[in-house]
């Protein structure tokens, strides 16, 4: 993914999460991912801004939130 997407950062925890940076950085998307036979499944699950990641990484709910 990072080869294709080179704002994508993988999360860790086993969490099968990928976090982008999108609008110049000013937001950020993370997506659940799921390799396929021939593809990989993106399912998104927050988009906010720079400033509403950064506190949900100071809660920890990176790796469980399913805010659409």
């Amino acid at each position: 993914m990072k080869q294709t997407y080179n704002t994508a950062d993988l999360l860790g925890k086993s969490s099968s999460r990928v976090v982008f940076d999108i609008g110049g950085n000013n937001h950020r998307m993370i997506c659940k991912y799921l390799f396929g036979a021939k593809q990989v499944h993106l399912f998104v699950c927050w988009i906010g801004t720079h400033k509403g990641y950064d506190k949900i990484c100071k809660r920890g709910e990176q790796f469980t939130i399913n805010d659409y």
